[in-house]
């Protein structure tokens, strides 16, 4: 299956009611990411009545005017990352009558598969995702795509620069806009944002006595000699690998139940095994081990194989002091288990043996 997509327009949504530039210096929690793939996301939207006239002249102008009132509270994300030839470091910079990308499209693929829980294509998402501009000498903030399934629904792609913000930033960004369209469509004026939807920009809220921040950039530049031309300064992002049309993307669900019988499931295997001890079993520890030793099983092999894994962690709460939870841009650390091997998840006892480990690194 083939997606068909034909872009109907791309234009620039600038941010109201903004005259004022704005100059943020990157963190090391920003660094990590500043050449790695941006922070992409399809949000789907069901809509029977999505005629293209509705389309043209409801939902565009609806979500258009709704992201230039939200990006003046945003105006970071209108900007780009630049990098002058005397600093250390990438800087983010928003002056006035800077804008994002915003395309508008209409595709002729299947909304129910994709929307379903059967399996398709990963490739099929590709299309629904705008392309983020960066370049030796820039790269753009965020960039947005809204593309029309015909009298099926509609949905919104999101890509972000990593550098700019992680997922916590970027899920308060969408309910900033999601709450600025739904008063535009009740027609409530003068309605300010939700406390916690206002992004705090205080870059003194993060320390770094150990100077982490040179650490990250060595690292980086020991890096791209390796994997690139080794320009350090290039703000153009790391290709990332193709994937191949046979990979496949599907939706499992695991309910309020599943997630109960897996975790009484643990608490009764770690009593009975011969080194019991008490697991921290959070609906994140039980789901991420449950599906990494469902991953390792399905796709067998040699059971000598190296395994590994990863996942983010958010330290705004766990940072002394803690950083306010609407903190703007990124404050991740990611946790890693590496040197595994397949024949740990293997056996009877894989699942428990994962929720150890990831009980242990959380």
């Amino acid at each position: 299956m083939v997606s068909s997509l034909n872009v109907i327009d791309v234009s620039r949504v600038n941010p109201s009611n903004s005259s004022e530039s704005l100059t943020l210096p990157l963190t090391f929690f920003d660094l990590i990411w500043y050449k790695l793939h941006p922070v992409e996301r399809v949000i789907f939207y069901r809509l029977a009545d999505a005629t293209r006239p509705f389309f043209d002249s409801v939902i565009v102008p609806n979500l258009k005017s709704s992201l230039s009132s939200s990006l003046s509270h945003y105006l970071p994300l209108a900007g780009k990352l630049v990098w002058d030839s005397l600093d250390k470091k990438p800087t983010l910079v928003y002056s006035p009558n800077d804008g994002v990308s915003f395309t508008i499209a209409e595709s002729k693929a299947d909304f129910s598969l994709l929307t379903g829980n059967k399996p398709f294509p990963t490739a099929e998402f590709y299309p629904l995702v705008p392309e983020l501009r960066t370049s030796d000498e820039s790269a753009s903030a965020v960039s947005f795509q809204v593309t029309l399934f015909p009298n099926q629904g509609f949905c919104v792609g999101v890509a972000a620069h990593h550098a700019v913000l992680d997922g916590k930033t970027a899920t308060m960004f969408l309910k900033s806009w999601a709450y600025t369209c739904r008063l535009q469509q009740e027609q409530t004026v003068n309605a300010s944002l939700p406390h916690d939807l206002i992004p705090i920009y205080d870059r003194t809220v993060v320390k770094d006595p150990n100077d982490i921040e040179t650490e990250v950039m060595n690292q980086w530049k020991s890096k791209l000699k390796i994997i690139s031309d080794g320009n350090v300064k290039s703000l153009k992002i790391l290709p990332t690998p193709e994937i191949t049309p046979d990979v496949v993307r599907f939706t499992l669900d695991l309910t309020r139940e599943d997630i109960q019988t897996l975790r009484a499931r643990l608490k009764r295997e770690s009593s009975a095994s011969s080194s019991p001890k008490e697991l921290r079993l959070s609906t994140f520890v039980v789901t991420f081990s449950y599906a990494l030793t469902c991953l390792i099983r399905a796709r067998g092999g040699d059971p000598k194989r190296p395994i590994g894994y990863v996942f983010s962690v958010d330290c705004r709460s766990l940072l002394d002091p803690p950083i306010p939870s609407n903190y703007f841009g990124n404050c991740l650390s990611p946790s890693f288990g590496i040197k595994l091997t397949a024949e740990t998840f293997m056996g009877e006892e894989g699942f428990l043996s994962a929720a150890r480990m990831v009980s242990d690194s959380v």
